[in-house]
């Protein structure tokens, strides 16, 4: 395990606090973490354990109020809006619980928005969302509206638009949430194909069952990470 700055996911000592009144919540104490490229990590931990406020600093959607954040080679909190935007476009392909897909826009749609927030031209965007698609399982759905599929294609649509960019990490909020167990283990079971292809995956969750789909767990409690060993 790479643990120094040029390692392609480092974090050390990452405190985060927030005002309430003439007080400060400590919601993070002390977070440190290492990640390697082509890694699958799963942070596991109930709710007010402090993951979401992680997630939203691995995401970039935050900074921590102190410590040290190494994405890809950057320093994420020396970095400004303009300059965070653009890690959350290029190198962070997000996931969340409920799929967020665009009511008004088919599948294929759905997945060029972050192709066309990047400037991609229209050609390319079809190229690549349709290859996407494919690759998820839905070359056969690339028009179908949200209320036309299932929740799990929905989620796979999710999956599709997650990796169009090509970003460098997958960032996973709870992914099979809304699912039935049966779709939830479809939808583990494409990720773990995604990590098989060499993708860099942080899935965040409270379920026990879906973390250990990951080579590796750590566990968040109060603030505080631990790691859980690793399972092959």
């Amino acid at each position: 395990m790479t643990t120094s700055n040029d390692a392609f996911f480092h974090m050390a000592d990452i405190v985060k606090k927030y005002p309430m009144g003439d007080e400060e919540a400590v919601v993070l104490k002390g977070i440190s973490l290492d990640i390697d490229d082509g890694e699958y990590l799963s942070i596991l931990g109930p709710s007010g354990s402090g993951k979401s406020t992680l997630m939203n600093i691995i995401g970039c959607l935050d900074k921590a109020t102190s410590g040290i954040y190494v994405l890809h080679g950057r320093l994420i909190e020396a970095l400004n809006e303009l300059e965070l935007a653009e890690i959350r476009g290029q190198e962070i392909g997000f996931i969340f619980q409920n799929s967020q897909l665009l009511p008004k826009l088919d599948c294929m749609k759905n997945v060029e928005l972050p192709l066309l927030y990047a400037g991609v031209r229209p050609g390319k965007r079809a190229k690549l969302a349709k290859e996407m698609l494919e690759k998820v399982g839905l070359g056969h759905r690339l028009h179908h509206y949200p209320n036309m599929i299932s929740g799990g294609q929905q989620q796979r649509v999710a999956i599709a638009r997650a990796l169009v960019t090509n970003p460098s990490l997958l960032l996973a909020d709870e992914p099979t949430g809304a699912l039935d167990q049966e779709t939830g283990h479809q939808i583990m079971d494409l990720f773990a194909e995604l990590h098989q292809d060499g993708r860099t995956i942080i899935m965040i969750t409270h379920d026990l069952k879906v973390a250990q789909n990951a080579n590796r767990t750590v566990h968040i409690i109060d603030g505080l990470l631990s790691e859980s060993g690793v399972e092959e």
